[in-house]
C-alpha cells in the first residue's frame, strides 16, 4: 500500500504499539487505585503527561487528555462560554474549521448563540484583520484552526491572539492545532491562544485519545464530564492509560529531529508539486504552507472517481477530509472555485515514512487516468 493521507490518521509506528502492549498486558492498574500498582501507573500517567506537555510547550498541569480532538474542540468551546456567559453570546469562527467546530457552534446557534464565519480568500487564506474587525464587545470566543485540514493553509492564529488583548481583552481564543501540532513549530507559552486541541493519531499516536491545553487566563475551567474527578476534577473517567502510553512515545518519537523531519517534508511537498502539476490539468488550490498537506484538482474529473481508482491500486489519497465520508467539502465550497475545478479537488498528505516513489507512483497513476479519459 502507497499511504498518501497522513492528514487523515497516520501509521503507528512499532515502538508505539510495544509501549500500549505493555500497558494492556502487564501494567493495566487503574490509576485511582490505592495499592503499588494503581499508584505507579498515576506516576507513568504524570511522566506521560510530561512528554506531550514539553512538546507542546506548556506547563504539564495546563494539558488534560480526552478521548480525542473533537472532544477537546467540544470541551473548549464550552469551557470559553461558561466562564464568558456575561460577556455575551457572540462567537467568531471560521467557514472551514473542521466539522468538530463548525457542528458544536451549529447548535449553539440553536441555544440562542450568534456565530460569524470568516470566509477565506480564493487561496484559503484567512487574515487577522478579517477575524478581529468581526469581534465585537459581547464576543466570548473565537475559534480559529491552526492548519486547515484540507487546504494545508496555515492560519495567523499569534497575530489574533496579539490582536485580542488590545481590541477585547476578555474574549478567550481557542485553536484546533490538530494539524499543526508536530506539524509546525510552535510553542503554547508564546502562542497566546487559551484553549490548544491536539490529537495522537495525527503524529503517529493511537486513535482514542487527544489532549486539550488550558492557559492560565481560564479561571476555574468547566469540566465537560463532571465524574469521578480524574484530569485534576476536569475531565472524570478513569484514563485511557495504553491510549496515553502511545500518544506519549508517539511524540516522543516523532519530536527526535524534528526540524530535520518537517525539512524533508517540505521539500517532499515541493517535489510533489513539481511532479503531480506536471499532468495535464491537474492544479494547487489554496496557498497552503504546512508541509504535510498538498491540495489539487483534476480539472474536470470527479475527485471520489480519482479516488477509488487509485485506490484499487493501492494508493491512499481523499477527497478532501475524511470526516466528510463522501460529502461535498464545506472548505472547497468556500472557496468559490469553478465548477469543475472544485469536482475535481483532492488531497495528498504526507508524513516522515513517505518517499519521492511513493509520489512518482501517485504521478503515474493520475497520469494513466488522464490518458485514458482524455481518450473517451
Amino acid at each position: 500500500m502507497i499511504y498518501l493521507d497522513h492528514a487523515a490518521t497516520t501509521p503507528i509506528p512499532r515502538e508505539v504499539a510495544d509501549a500500549m502492549y505493555q500497558v494492556l498486558s502487564e501494567e493495566y492498574a487503574n490509576p485511582s487505585a490505592q495499592y503499588d500498582a494503581g499508584l505507579t501507573m498515576k506516576q507513568n500517567i504524570a511522566r506521560w503527561r510530561k512528554t506531550v506537555a514539553e512538546a507542546l510547550g506548556c506547563d504539564p498541569r495546563q494539558l488534560h487528555f480526552t478521548s480525542c480532538g473533537t472532544e477537546s474542540n467540544n470541551w473548549a468551546i464550552r469551557a470559553a462560554l461558561w466562564q464568558n456567559r456575561r460577556v455575551g453570546k457572540h462567537i467568531v469562527t471560521t467557514a472551514v474549521e473542521h466539522s468538530a467546530i463548525l457542528e458544536p457552534c451549529r447548535w449553539l446557534e440553536m441555544e440562542g448563540y450568534e456565530i460569524t464565519r470568516i470566509v477565506p480568500d480564493a487561496a484559503g487564506m484567512i487574515t487577522a484583520q478579517q477575524v478581529l474587525e468581526a469581534v465585537r464587545p459581547d464576543t466570548a470566543l473565537v475559534s480559529v484552526m491552526m492548519v486547515n485540514n484540507e487546504t494545508g493553509c496555515v492560519f495567523p492564529i499569534q497575530e489574533i491572539a496579539r490582536g485580542l488583548k488590545l481590541r477585547s481583552s476578555q474574549t478567550l481564543l481557542h485553536t484546533d492545532a490538530i494539524q499543526g501540532f508536530l506539524k509546525l513549530p510552535f510553542s503554547a507559552k508564546t502562542l497566546g491562544a487559551d484553549f490548544i486541541s491536539v490529537s495522537a493519531h495525527k503524529v503517529g499516536g493511537p486513535k482514542g485519545i487527544g489532549a486539550l491545553f488550558i492557559g492560565d487566563r481560564v479561571r476555574n475551567p468547566r469540566p465537560l464530564l463532571p465524574g469521578g474527578g480524574q484530569e485534576s476534577g476536569l475531565r472524570s473517567g478513569t484514563e485511557a492509560t495504553a491510549q496515553i502510553a502511545g500518544f506519549a512515545k508517539a511524540v516522543e518519537l516523532r519530536s527526535r529531529n524534528l526540524a530535520d523531519k518537517l525539512a524533508a517534508m517540505q521539500q517532499l511537498k515541493a517535489y510533489a508539486v513539481e511532479t503531480l502539476t506536471a499532468i495535464p490539468d491537474v492544479e494547487v488550490i489554496g496557498c497552503g504552507t504546512a508541509p504535510h498537506i498538498l491540495a489539487l484538482s483534476m480539472v474536470g474529473y470527479p475527485s471520489q472517481t480519482t479516488v477509488n481508482e487509485l485506490s484499487r491500486l493501492g494508493i491512499c489519497i481523499s477527497a478532501g477530509s475524511a470526516c466528510h465520508q463522501g460529502k461535498p467539502s464545506h472548505v472547497v465550497a468556500a472557496l468559490n472555485l469553478p465548477k469543475k475545478t472544485a469536482a475535481g479537488v483532492i488531497r495528498v498528505s504526507f508524513g516522515p515514512e513517505t518517499t519521492k516513489e511513493d509520489i512518482d507512483a501517485c504521478a503515474a497513476a493520475l497520469a494513466e487516468r488522464h490518458k485514458r479519459m482524455a481518450m473517451l
